[in-house]
């Protein structure tokens, strides 16, 4: 091949690996016709977010009671790649998310993709929220939608170098943004409840599950089994058998008043996260019993 052919054939093909790199960039988003025709319910969509522990990340620090409620952002979280800043997402239309429609909600918990294009990262655990079904986002819309305005702004991320760069999230989506169950299979109730639970709204596989150096959930076998605390102080727990030898009772106690068989108590993060656990339906708590009663999984 002659030297000015093979400089524009290499010239091409690095033209075409370009556009393949900007495609799996580029942010997904769905149209309005996956809601159509949902009616939304927000006695059920209440269920919702406290199932899916929006209070304990978006409500101000420190706040307890009513005050939860009001999602004004400001908590944060250290991880390996940065600290991170959960935003508004109160009603409010300047700070908060009161301009969205339900089809942008679905499109941050599915796509992981904000309503003006941009990918979010994946400490907002889209992952996860990817299992949540059209009527539990329409449900969800409709109760964020009653919660009380706040003003604060949003603040930003502080991530260094290259981890600022939000292009390369697209590449992060195409290698561990999946629909599918972790637990496979038609499920008995009340397991196919608490995988509904576990899997999908509660996330417990973003703290409880190993994740890999690029930041993905590991699955299989590793599932729910224990993982470094992203702050580097501590490990959240391993909640498969036998590692965890709590009986059912021991478990929906726990998730009903925080006390562990030994008369330890929940703390940190997790005494928020057993709070909304309480206030949901006992068939609830023990549907996610009986899901970790089912663990460990197979590779």
């Amino acid at each position: 091949m002659r030297p000015i052919a093979l400089i524009a054939t290499l010239v091409f093909a690095a033209l075409l690996a370009g556009l393949a790199v900007l495609w799996l960039t580029a942010p997904r988003a769905d149209g309005p016709e996956v809601l159509a025709g949902l009616e939304p319910d927000v006695a059920r969509g209440a269920l919702v977010f406290t199932a899916a522990g929006c209070a304990p990340c978006h409500a101000a620090p420190g706040a307890e009671g009513e005050a939860r409620l009001v999602l004004s952002g400001g908590m944060r979280f250290a991880s390996p790649f940065g600290t991170f800043t959960a935003p508004n997402i109160s009603p409010d239309p300047e700070a908060g998310i009161g301009r969205w429609r339900p089809i942008d909600l679905w499109n941050a918990l599915h796509n992981g993709t904000s309503p003006d294009g941009r990918h979010y990262y994946p400490v907002f655990p889209y992952a996860s929220f990817i299992r949540m079904t059209p009527q539990q986002v329409v449900d969800l819309a409709a109760y964020l939608a009653t919660l009380p305005p706040s003003p604060a702004p949003s603040q930003p991320h502080d991530l260094p170098f290259p981890f600022s760069i939000r292009a390369g999230l697209g590449l992060w989506k195409a290698l561990y943004l999946r629909p599918g169950w972790v637990m496979q299979g038609d499920l008995p109730e009340p397991v196919a409840r608490g995988r509904v639970i576990v899997e999908a709204l509660a996330h417990c596989g973003e703290c409880h599950t190993p994740r890999t150096a690029l930041g993905g959930l590991k699955g299989g076998s590793a599932w729910l089994t224990g993982a470094p605390d992203p702050s580097g102080k501590g490990r959240f727990p391993d909640l498969t058998p036998p590692a965890l030898d709590w009986s059912e009772a021991d478990l929906v106690e726990y998730f009903t008043t925080g006390f562990t068989p030994d008369y330890d108590s929940a703390g940190g993060h997790m005494a928020l996260v057993v709070e909304d656990l309480a206030a949901l339906p006992e068939a609830d708590r023990r549907a996610v019993a009986a899901y970790l009663k089912r663990l460990p999984l197979a590779d």
